[in-house]
């Protein structure tokens, strides 16, 4: 195997270091060669992001007869050193209704007190994940952007981090089932020491700050592998640590999953950093060979929403036969807390007898739903509310013919859909974009909505993150990337001149600059459902004209819905996927 000479400087490295190494550098590769070149007797641990790279790292190094390797995830290490053994119970989590019985929260409404246990799980979530020792020392406020719930956690803020101390110690005493942050946590406070002379940590990025404190006060030889442009999981508390040790920095700069055309995409994506006051770091470059069989083919969006609707756009149009959900269809159509799309559809139509889920039960009408998801700032409970509230009683039928032709194998489906968080680490053939990632006007807008230059750190963080996003879900195309143009960094012109634009190793960059390739994909055409109005109809060519020049005079999502005969659910879906809707106006 020819290795490159920045391969080659990692292996020949000694001491504490830092790897950063972009999408389809080969950094599994580096890590076995270097495995190889320790000292022979040597203790190696290699800590994995989760089960699936830990079954592929496993496969590898046993494959290159690296036995003295030890495989890991964090969380398999902390459930050896806390769970096994003891008389713990592991539970995947609770819901907000069941934190009200355990905890005894009554505040004489039920709306209210499943807001409060909303937000326990979130701070419980906050501190397990941290590196702090006491609850005290968190300031949970601070993680609450929306007006309506930060004044509610303000409100309730005493008793929602007494309402968290008291469920950590119920898990300390074993009174209760422990979660998986739980026993991290625990194994974290115990200051654990492993035997290892070589820890290996991967994704070093996306690493929880309980962990990183794990890993750094080992006595052995530490490497932290990562690439700092593909963060993308601040929300669940992860920190760049990449970015939190002062150890030397060696680069893997070749990506073999793509050539020079794509390269030259991210590292405009990366480019736009310089907003942000933020170094792009290194270059990435592409010296991918070009493939003339496409046998993969992905549709990638930012949310749930847009991949849902995309789906059944493409199913609606003919223009699929079978399709494949990375992370499971079902994933698609429930919330974090639980609820299903079908629940929330029960809600919308008032039959609370077909509800099964007791949050959801607990609400008389979708205005009731609406207030919980502002005060717990619950997105992904807004996104499918907003599916339901377009589509209506059409949707389960939608959602039961794409679930019909799903098929066992992504290989096999002839469209592949996710989002950039579900397809972390993998790689399509062809990688099709939804209009739903933030472009560089929206950037801007963003940093000037929240302070310009005196921007705060947490509003720099998140905004990078969505960068991050982006540069993630275009480094997942090896052969041909497809990517609309306001979203693309090189476009020349419109939206309404060029709808979409690809990329294409068997065809030259400036060809595709010229030329139309593929129009937009239009929301499904529907059947009356028996509304008054336009809701969940196919939207004509007249009907995206006029929305546009509504949208291009500033008029707001209710106007404009109100001019079309439309929901503003619907209105909002479709700005979303024409790619004018921020971020922050959808959810």
């Amino acid at each position: 195997m020819q290795l490159t000479d920045e391969q080659n400087l990692v292996i020949a490295a000694n001491g504490n270091l830092v790897i950063n190494a972009v999408a389809g550098s080969g950094k599994t590769t580096t890590l076995i060669e270097f495995a190889k070149t320790r000292p022979p007797g040597s203790k190696i641990l290699y800590l994995a992001f989760n089960k699936t790279v830990k079954t592929e790292a496993l496969a590898k190094f046993h494959a290159a007869g690296l036995k003295h390797v030890k495989v890991e995830t964090a969380h398999s290490l902390a459930y050896d050193h806390v769970v096994k053994g003891s008389n713990y119970q592991v539970s995947q989590g609770y819901k907000s209704y069941e934190l009200c019985d355990i905890l005894d929260i009554q505040t004489g409404d039920r709306h209210t007190d499943y807001i409060i246990a909303t937000h326990v799980s979130r701070f419980l979530s906050m501190f397990c994940n941290s590196k702090a020792t006491k609850v005290q020392e968190l300031d949970y406020r601070e993680e609450i952007t929306d007006v309506k719930a930060k004044a509610f956690v303000i409100n309730f803020y005493s008793r929602i981090e007494q309402l968290t101390r008291e469920l950590l110690a119920k898990m300390d005493k074993g009174e209760i089932a422990i979660t998986h942050d739980f026993y991290l946590k625990k194994f974290q406070l115990g200051n654990p020491v492993l035997p290892y002379d070589y820890i290996l940590f991967d994704e070093g990025q996306d690493a929880s700050a309980a962990m990183l404190a794990v890993f750094l006060q080992q006595k052995g030889v530490k490497i932290i592998v990562g690439d700092i442009h593909q963060q993308i999981y601040g929300w669940r508390y992860a920190v760049n640590s990449l970015q939190q040790v002062e150890y030397p920095v060696f680069h893997l700069s070749n990506s073999f999953r793509f050539d020079d055309e794509v390269a030259l995409i991210a590292n405009k994506i990366i480019g736009w950093k310089k907003h942000l006051q933020l170094p792009a770091s290194v270059k990435v470059k592409g010296v991918g060979e070009a493939g003339e069989l496409i046998s993969t083919r992905a549709t990638l969006g930012r949310t749930n929403l847009s991949i849902l609707l995309n789906a059944i756009a493409q199913w609606q149009h003919g223009e699929i036969k079978s399709v494949y959900f990375e992370g499971n269809i079902s994933s698609y159509t429930f919330a974090d807390e639980g609820a299903s799309l079908y629940d929330i559809l029960s809600l919308y139509n008032g039959k609370h007898d077909k509800i099964k889920d007791k949050l959801i039960a607990s609400m008389k009408t979708m205005k009731d739903l609406d207030d919980y998801i502002e005060k717990t700032e619950d997105t992904s409970m807004k996104m499918i509310a907003d599916v339901v509230k377009e589509f209506g009683n059409r949707l389960p039928g939608l959602i039961s013919e794409l679930k019909n032709n799903h098929a066992s194998d992504k290989e096999s489906a002839d469209m592949i859909f996710s989002t950039v968080h579900r397809c972390k680490g993998m790689e399509y053939d062809e990688v099709t974009l939804l209009g739903d990632f933030i472009t560089e006007d929206k950037l801007k807008k963003q940093i000037a909505l929240a302070g310009g230059t005196s921007i705060d750190e947490r509003s720099k963080n998140k905004l990078a993150e969505e960068i991050n996003i982006l540069y993630v879900a275009v480094t997942r195309a090896r052969y041909r990337l497809r990517i609309p143009p306001e979203i693309n960094p090189l476009r020349t012109v419109q939206l309404s001149e060029q709808p979409m634009m690809q990329l294409s190793n068997r065809t030259s960059l400036r060809k595709y600059l010229a030329e139309e390739t593929m129009p937009y994909q239009r929301m499904s055409e529907t059947k009356s459902t028996g509304r008054t109005g336009n809701h969940g109809k196919r939207w004509t060519d007249e009907e995206e004209e006029v929305l546009l020049e509504l949208y291009k005079n500033q008029y707001s999502v209710k106007e404009m819905a109100k001019s079309l005969g439309r929901g503003e659910a619907g209105v909002k879906i479709k700005l979303m996927n024409l790619g004018l809707l921020d971020d922050g106006e959808l959810y």
